[in-house]
């Protein structure tokens, strides 16, 4: 079956079962193509559980179908491909958070979305690459503990005077971008502005004219009046940046930062969730509520602090 007749009938059985069908800026092409939403997990989430749908698809990896199941409890979440895994969310555990936070009495525990809902669940507030900072600086504590993502926690560690623990955690795509070739991909196109995402290692962000989340990146390169721009991040977000600025140009800063999990997910993948209505992502309700506090605590940090 073409990509287009695939496309068609998951239209249709979506229509016919009042499904919302969610992408990751990461996702392939032609499953964001056929995504009624697409952009960060928790933006998504929050987006979803704000229409009448009645099933949720969450094409990305499962610590994103969990934040949807938190987020819409009356919803029925799924993730097309069970096997869809975050390396840096299977880098923290519970029973590891809990052992970290008894080196740290009393200091709040901020964790980035990019993890499990048991791990959400032992943190006092949850934050975005977006808002990291704003988060942080909100709590007024003179010290804080970050996880799981430790180069997150060191981008915010250049913007606040509070001290800032962190777990050595990281994303292997991102953590994995080197200065070297940065430096090429700058030598390639010398009047390209570099846009790094926060998960890069701290030399790498060093080298960015812009240091931005995904959903920034996006508002970035629309705003800027540059023309060329070169992409620290996961290569998916390429298709969108060119999509949505069709006068620019876009790259890669290393081709090598690509997310197999991310590209599990394929039109038939997505039809065959849709027609068996799973595999369903279910968080258990005391540890939903407890990550939900979380995530509700974040969502009310003022954005202009």
């Amino acid at each position: 079956m073409s990509n287009e007749s695939l496309a068609g009938e998951i239209r249709a059985l979506a229509q016919e079962k009042n499904a919302i069908i969610l992408a990751h800026n990461y996702q392939v092409p032609e499953v964001q193509d056929i995504a009624d939403l697409t952009g960060d997990s928790l933006a998504l989430s929050i987006q979803a559980s704000e229409t009448e749908a009645d099933i949720i698809i969450f094409c990305g990896v499962r610590f994103m179908a969990e934040t949807a199941a938190i987020v819409c409890p009356d919803k029925k979440v799924i993730l097309p491909v069970k096997e869809a895994g975050c390396g840096m969310a299977d880098m923290l555990n519970a029973a590891e958070l809990k052992a970290e936070k008894a080196k740290y009495p009393g200091v709040p525990v901020v964790t980035y979305v990019n993890s499990t809902a048991e791990v959400k669940a032992e943190s006092d507030i949850c934050c975005t690459s977006a808002n990291a900072v704003q988060v942080v600086k909100s709590l007024k504590t003179p010290e804080v503990l970050m996880t799981p993502d430790k180069n997150l926690a060191m981008w915010v560690q250049r913007h606040t005077d509070q001290k800032i623990h962190y777990w050595l955690g990281y994303c292997p795509i991102h953590d994995d971008l080197t200065v070297a070739q940065v430096k090429v991909a700058k030598a390639a196109h010398p009047e390209a502005l570099l846009m790094a995402h926060p998960e890069c290692p701290p030399e790498v962000l060093d080298m960015a004219d812009a240091v931005r989340s995904t959903s920034g990146m996006l508002t970035f390169a629309a705003e800027s009046k540059a023309k060329e721009f070169i992409v620290a991040t996961e290569i998916g977000l390429l298709y969108t940046l060119k999509k949505q600025n069709p006068g620019k140009r876009f790259y890669a800063a290393s081709p090598e930062m690509v997310c197999i999990d991310m590209k599990k997910t394929g039109l038939k993948e997505v039809l065959q969730a849709l027609q068996t209505e799973g595999p369903v992502i279910v968080v258990p309700e005391p540890i939903r509520l407890m990550a939900l506090k979380a995530v509700e605590r974040m969502m009310a940090v003022p954005r202009d602090l």
